[in-house]
């Protein structure tokens, strides 16, 4: 019993590293390709390819909670911002959509709306989605007044001269418009269009576009409003934003906009169920590549504005809309090489270096190969011809090799024995796919990984320092553990190519600023393993102190809410360490803060009730809702059940929830009940 139970733990702890390593390769290269795709306007890899990787992390960070970083992309949409325009924050939020690529996730989806609302059939209104670039336009009293690009999702780069240039965007409306409302949309290039911008440009020997979406991005980004307007540009409106009480549905919106003037879509669809939307799929599945324009796929939305409130949003997306995307293709090209990365748990990953072959309007150069067991399992071998396909579960995914083309004088692959970073002989353990560097202290993309999350937004926040310059400082020498940071003086910066006076002052000013991070965020940036953000903020407020903490044995430990045996094990492992403690010791002369401060209630009103909240609210929004419900004491619920001690009600709640609350005998408050319970 003894042995099945050590062999149960030491697979757990494989399995945990591994996925602590996919998490954060995920991460960085996810960040990589929103960098490239709404920054840069030349995207490497396909939608699908990032949507399947995205949904891995999503997958693995939901499984290893305590391995979710700071900046992953799953807490955020990509941003567009630069410097080149000012940045003004959205009114609202501009979220980015859910995505399937088949229609038993687009039923399932459709199930979960009408089992929250209560219904048995939902209308939707069925879009085409532009394969373009997401705009917010204002208008008032008639007038553009406004435009801007998505952004990061809060805030977003002013283009509003540059988009006044587009000849279907009316400046001024006509007919019974409102005083004031945001429109949003999607900028993109019809395919003559482009096509006469790269035969243009093939007279003049430059190097041609891409695809049209690249280009309306890019074109879209230049200073000068007379270039902008040389590039043909278009516009297709699809969200209305304005009084809450103009418009009922979706639906309306949309049709009042067109006799406004505003270029709406005519392809759009009113469907009265999950059916008549599979209808429109199959409608379009073809006949879009009838269209001037590229289209990527279908966003269906819940037609109802009372039922969009009542579903609500994610962190990320809105639980009444998702993106049907179009089926992908693949392509065969050569196997160039196969190079080795080294994660920051020492995690060894095999990537395929491909001749690049365009797929879906990206160039594809590189593949992963996971690990050794992928590498046999496909026979995979150096100058040989592969099938790569755009999707799947690695993007892009190397789908098999063609043997009929493959010659004879090709070696078997072999999989690596040292680390090619730090050339350290590398471990394997039994039943275990991947390989190791067990160099931890000083394998360098190890030990710059432990950096990189100790300067990240929501550990220290060292803005001024990014991950570039991590690797700098320590293949300088400057900096080699995270105690070292503080350290750093204009002297030793100044030895660092390149770095100037006003960068210097700005690296120093953030560090300095970082001090005054509380307890909470440095327990977390010291990288404790299975110590995330929401596991830090839990052991700050059951120890108030590192040194409470690090004393703390393990039954103590895992008396701690959401606190297990292996969280546990790990933090008592890790103060075990004399290493840690030295660099413990280290941070705490420098001036960073061990010990919590004491937090603020507002009163204890709620203390032991649980409160669910639904609807739309007159003085307050849902999230100052839940925010004054934890200030007083009490405890957010997610849906109604037995424990739920009231609910909240606003306009356009679910007839579900009301039911059910009505079933089990939830009293009701309104916002004035709540707003009396809180300060009686």
């Amino acid at each position: 019993m003894i042995l099945i139970e050590v062999i149960s733990v030491v697979s757990n702890e494989m399995e945990s590293t591994e996925a602590q390593e996919r998490i954060a390769q995920l991460t960085k290269d996810l960040n990589h390709h929103n960098y490239l795709y709404y920054v840069k306007a030349e995207p490497q890899i396909s939608d699908k390819d990032f949507d399947v990787l995205l949904d891995e992390l999503k997958s693995l960070e939901g499984r290893f909670p305590e391995f979710k970083l700071p900046n992953s992309p799953t807490e955020h949409v990509g941003s567009d911002l630069t410097d080149d325009f000012p940045t003004v924050k959205h009114e609202r939020p501009m979220l980015s959509l859910g995505n399937t690529y088949n229609q038993e996730e687009l039923r399932d989806f459709d199930q979960r709306v009408c089992k929250s609302l209560g219904l048995e059939s939902v209308e939707y209104v069925c879009e085409l989605k532009i394969d373009g670039l997401a705009i917010s336009i204002k208008y008032e009293n008639g007038s553009l007044s406004r435009a801007m690009t998505r952004g990061d999702g809060i805030q977003g780069d002013l283009v509003t001269n540059n988009v006044k240039t587009i000849r279907s965007l009316p400046l001024s409306l006509t007919g019974d418009y409102p005083e004031e409302f945001e429109i949003r949309g999607e900028i993109f290039m019809h395919r003559k269009g482009f096509d006469r911008l790269n035969e243009q440009r093939a007279n003049a020997e430059l190097t041609l576009y891409a695809n049209p979406r690249n280009v309306a991005s890019g074109s879209l980004k230049i200073k000068d409003p007379k270039e902008v307007q040389k590039r043909p540009l278009d516009v297709l409106l699809y969200q209305f934003y304005g009084d809450d009480n103009l418009f009922s549905n979706h639906w309306d919106s949309l049709e009042s906009a067109k006799s406004w003037g505003l270029p709406a879509p005519n392809t759009s669809t009113l469907c009265n169920g999950i059916d008549e939307v599979f209808a429109y799929l199959s409608e379009w599945e073809e006949k879009r590549k009838t269209l001037g324009f590229d289209t990527d796929g279908v966003v269906i939305k819940v037609n109802s504005k009372a039922y969009q409130s009542e579903l609500g949003f994610t962190a990320k997306v809105p639980r009444w809309a998702i993106a049907y995307k179009f089926a992908t293709e693949a392509a065969k090209t050569k196997l160039l090489g196969i190079t080795y990365q080294v994660g920051r748990t020492g995690a060894i990953t095999p990537v395929a270096e491909l001749e690049p072959v365009p797929l879906l309007g990206t160039t594809v150069k590189r593949a992963s190969l996971h690990n050794s067991n992928e590498m046999k399992r496909l026979d995979i071998r150096v100058g040989d011809m592969v099938n790569v396909e755009k999707g799947g579960e690695i993007i892009p995914k190397i789908t098999g090799v063609v043997l009929e083309e493959r010659s004879s004088e090709i070696p078997i692959e072999s999989f690596i024995t040292h680390c090619p970073e730090c050339d350290t002989p590398l471990i394997r353990k039994e039943g275990e796919a991947q390989h190791y560097c067990p160099n931890t202290d000083s394998c360098p993309p190890q030990i710059i990984g432990k950096l990189e999350h100790f300067i990240a937004r929501k550990a220290m926040d060292i803005d001024s320092i990014g991950s570039e310059l991590c690797e700098t400082l320590y293949k300088s020498g400057l900096v080699q553990s995270v105690a070292d940071f503080y350290a750093l003086t204009a002297e030793d910066l100044r030895t660092i190519d390149r770095m100037g006076e006003k960068s210097i002052q700005n690296i120093l000013n953030g560090i300095q600023e970082s001090k005054s991070q509380p307890f909470e965020r440095v327990l977390f940036a010291l990288g404790i393993r299975y110590v995330g953000e929401t596991v830090a903020k839990k052991l700050c407020k059951a120890f108030n102190s590192i040194e409470s903490l690090s004393k703390a044995n393990l039954e103590e430990l895992v008396d701690v809410d959401e606190i297990g045996e292996r969280i546990a094990q790990s933090i008592h492992l890790y103060f075990s360490d004399e290493y840690h403690t030295l660099l413990i010791d280290r941070l705490k002369s420098f001036g960073l803060n061990f010990e919590s401060e004491a937090s603020v209630s507002l009163g204890q009103q709620l203390v032991g009730l649980t409160i669910v909240i639904s609807g739309v609210f007159e003085k307050h929004s849902r999230d100052q809702l839940k925010a004054l419900v934890e200030a007083h004491g009490g405890k957010n619920g997610s849906g109604v059940t037995s424990k739920t001690s009231y609910l909240l009600v606003g306009d356009g709640i679910g007839p579900s929830k009301l039911s059910k609350a009505e079933k089990l005998g939830i009293p009701l408050l309104s916002e004035d009940d709540f707003i009396a319970l809180i300060e009686s």
